[in-house]
């Protein structure tokens, strides 16, 4: 076969090659992304952003200090630094639990093993409720872990344990948000 004759057999194959780069151009034409946080609408249909309809979420009152810290960041970031508004459309449950764990054991003496490091494992579970029709619009579940050391004085113990609990308390609202964001802008 001669070169001539080569490119000639490779006509047809350059047509299917042509058609399916159309295909995949036409398909690809049909998607739609904007960026997670957005103001803008993505059509004439939707009226507001994610990051409008993550304003318009009040969250409820929780009961314990870490509940409270994830809730406060998660009113921080919702709303840009204000507070909630006072007639929003959706209310939020969270509800979150903790869990200290000792994560390695160091032999002290021959009876006693002393904890010398800890892990805090803070889960939050969420349900966002439209307040005119009742209706759950998302829930989910996360969960984050801090570590911290566990040195042999009491307070300094309790003191790590508490910034294992705000560090654990920030990441899990950082992680509720882009759950929250995800659920509202789905629609």
């Amino acid at each position: 076969m001669s070169l001539p004759d080569a490119r000639n057999s490779a006509g047809p194959l350059r047509v299917v090659a042509r058609l399916a780069l159309l295909a995949s151009l036409a398909l690809a034409s049909a998607c739609s992304v904007r960026p997670l946080y957005s103001d803008g609408p993505v059509s004439a249909g939707v009226e507001a952003g994610t990051a409008t309809q993550l304003a318009s979420i009040n969250i409820k009152p929780v009961s314990t200090r870490y509940g409270q810290e994830v809730r406060n960041h998660l009113i921080f970031m919702f709303n840009g630094g204000a507070g909630q508004q006072a007639a929003a459309p959706y209310t939020m449950d969270l509800a979150v639990t903790a869990l200290n764990e000792s994560a390695l054991l160091a032999a002290v003496t021959n009876k006693d093993d002393e904890p010398t490091t800890g892990t805090m494992t803070l889960t939050g579970i969420y349900v966002i409720t439209d307040i005119k029709t009742g209706k759950r619009i998302a829930s989910g579940k996360r969960n984050v872990s801090a570590s911290f050391d566990r040195p042999r004085q009491e307070f300094a113990t309790l003191r790590a344990q508490r910034d294992a609990e705000n560090r654990a308390a920030r990441e899990l609202a950082e992680l509720l948000r882009l759950a929250i964001a995800q659920d509202m802008s789905k629609g």
